[in-house]
């Protein structure tokens, strides 16, 4: 299924989004994906189309016919780093309680 979605057109195979959901006040899944994206401990990834209102005035993104988010549980065994520095562990980002640098 994936291969099909990534062959639809040239910017399928692309990068359209990007998020760390960051609301703690949703604890499950809901699969409700625009809701469940939000999700603290998540990050998820769009393939395809960027969405022009979530870009800044006078850029452009990708451009594709297709938007399919991607997510995933961060709440186990990960990190994420930005410039060699650890910003989320575990699902926990480093300015809250509980961060284990």
């Amino acid at each position: 299924m994936l291969t099909e979605v990534i062959e639809t057109d040239g910017g399928a195979r692309r990068l359209g989004e990007l998020g760390i959901g960051m609301n703690r006040g949703i604890d499950r899944p809901t699969g409700r994906i625009r809701f469940d994206e939000k999700m603290a401990g998540t990050v998820h990834l769009a393939l395809g189309r960027a969405y022009e209102a979530c870009l800044p005035e006078g850029e452009s993104g990708n451009d594709s016919s297709v938007h399919v988010d991607l997510i995933t549980d961060m709440t186990g065994d990960s990190r994420i780093e930005v410039d060699g520095e650890v910003v989320q562990r575990d699902g926990v980002l480093r300015w809250e309680d509980g961060f284990e640098a």
